[in-house]
């Protein structure tokens, strides 16, 4: 059975914050609000854990994870990022996108795209996932809050409860943080181009 944290959205709480990032540690499996909807977490080191989500999700080799990160120069540990490329990330985080990179060494083989050898990431514009992200001084490995079958995210903790209480190890109640998931953008074409329209303003890649 879950645990279940209701989390203040503007002022996490710290002792909350702290049990969260121990159960991710111990290779948990969370659900937790982002800035564009709630997703499903875990420690990126965790293959157990990652396996848990393609089983909830029924999700194929071919997903891109996301890793969600604090900032950009920890984005760069795990991305390959050119100097144009970093301006666009600088205008566009914390924000609700998801940027498809081809990935650095420092991440694991089973996290990428198995033939492109890509990641996305992102930075949130979120108080809780921003609290999660400094105390675990680590990416969060991601994906969306949308169950097989569905086309939107998951918004209600209480139905999360329900549905997810015996799969996952924390749900966290942060409130309301929306119905669409990010927008995603491939950074490996030139121009960069969108892969899927969410969120995130998409003018800029849109031709």
């Amino acid at each position: 059975m879950a645990q279940f944290f209701q989390i203040h959205p503007a002022n996490p709480q710290t002792r909350l914050i702290r049990r969260s990032v121990e159960i991710l540690l111990d290779g948990g499996v969370i659900l937790y609000p982002t800035d564009s909807s709630y997703a499903l977490g875990c420690q990126i080191g965790e293959k157990s854990a990652m396996e848990r989500i393609r089983r909830i999700r029924k999700l194929d080799d071919k997903h891109n994870f996301t890793l969600v990160c604090r900032d950009l120069s920890e984005i760069t540990t795990y991305a390959k990022i050119d100097n144009q490329a970093f301006r666009l990330l600088k205008t566009l985080t914390p924000g609700p996108y998801t940027f498809i990179h081809e990935a650095t060494k420092q991440v694991p083989r089973r996290l990428l795209h198995p033939k492109r050898k890509t990641i996305g990431i992102r930075v949130p514009d979120n108080e809780i996932c921003r609290a999660l992200l400094g105390e675990l001084d680590q990416p969060i490995l991601s994906t969306t809050l949308i169950m097989p079958g569905g086309d939107r995210p998951l918004t209600d903790p209480e139905e999360m409860r329900e549905l997810l209480d015996k799969q996952v190890d924390l749900i966290i109640d942060g409130g309301f943080c929306g119905l669409e998931p990010t927008t995603v953008v491939d950074m490996t074409t030139e121009p960069p181009s969108l892969m899927r329209l969410g969120k995130g303003e998409a003018s800029l890649f849109e031709e």
